[in-house]
Parts: structure tokens; sequence; C-alpha cells
């Protein structure tokens, strides 16, 4: 069975290794701005939307797309794109409790299978000079809130899949396939 990873993501790329030794990569290009409120509902609807027709051009393989966003106080923060974007983000997230939310899709036999894993976490209250450090040599211009929990110690802690909160459920997503008969 072909396996196919319909995202960019190097991190997702890495975490489905933990599952799939090898698979091919096919990042699909959509337009991600979405009006929704509902943090849950709107990474599920992402995460279909980067399926983007794929099974049906690949009937016969195992498709699995994502999306991943950290949701503070009703405001979705997303890749921030521009260094600025990315230090302003980390000044609204510094001393928080936020969430991030994974929306994967699973397309395999014909079906389309959707979940939504999250994560609490909580940010230290960090100093002006060590976010300008952090984003000047992490570079998280690609990441959801301009962060990954693996480059540093801005987490105080978290409840959840430390997975998920770099972009990818892995866990979930390996009980969701075993239920689906595709592993």
């Amino acid at each position: 069975m072909d396996v196919i990873l319909a995202s960019k993501s190097p991190r997702r790329n890495e975490l489905l290794k933990e599952i799939f030794p090898s698979f091919e990569v096919m990042p699909q290009s959509v337009d991600e701005n979405i009006e929704e409120k509902d943090p849950k509902q709107l990474v599920e609807k992402l995460a279909l939307k980067k399926l983007n027709d794929l099974d049906l051009k690949y009937k016969d393989a195992l498709i699995i797309s994502a999306d991943t966003i950290v949701w503070l106080n009703g405001k979705v923060y997303g890749k921030p794109h521009t260094i600025e974007n990315a230090i302003k983000t980390l000044k609204a997230l510094s001393g928080t409790t936020h969430y991030v939310y994974t929306g994967v899709c699973i397309a395999y036999k014909g079906d389309r299978h959707i979940f939504v894993d999250e994560a609490q976490i909580v940010f230290r209250d960090l100093k002006e000079e060590e976010i300008i450090k952090y984003v000047n040599e992490k570079r998280p211009l690609d990441k959801a809130g301009a962060y990954g929990i693996q480059d540093g110690d801005m987490v105080k802690e978290y409840k959840g899949s430390y997975s998920n909160i770099m972009g990818l459920p892995v866990e979930k997503l390996r009980e969701e396939l075993k239920i689906l008969g595709a592993i």
C-alpha cells in the first residue's frame, strides 16, 4: 500500500516516520484563510482542505493531511511568516496558557476520517531579548504560534501529546489507523 503525506512540514515528515518508515510527500497548495470561530472545526476544515482530492487521484493509497494552530483567547496564531510577526506572537503568548489543536484527515479505502487532538501549553514569562534571540536563531516562521516545543525552554508545562504540539499527534494517529485497519 502506498502512503502519502499531504504536507510540506518537515516536522510532520519526521513524526510520520515513527509509523511508516517510507512514504511519499505530496504537499498541496491551499488557501488557509477560513472563517471559523471554533478551533476544532477550523483545523478539521483545514486538514480536509489540504487533502485536496488526492484521494480521488490515488484511490488505493493511504493519505494523511493535517493542520496545526495555536489558540489563545479566541485568536488563532498560525505561521507568522515574518520576523516581526513571530516576535509579536511570542510576546502575546508569553506567560499564558494557550492551546494547540491539530486536525488530521485520513483518506483510506474510499473513506475520509477526520479527528482533532488538543494540548494545553503554559508558557513562562519571556523577556523581549530572549524572544528576539529565539526568533533570530530558530527562525520559527513556518511554525504555528511562532515556536517549536522542541526548540527551547519557553514551555513551562504542557498537558497532552508532545507530538501534537510539534504538528502530528502520532499516538492518536496510530490508534485511528489501527481502528481503520490501515496498520
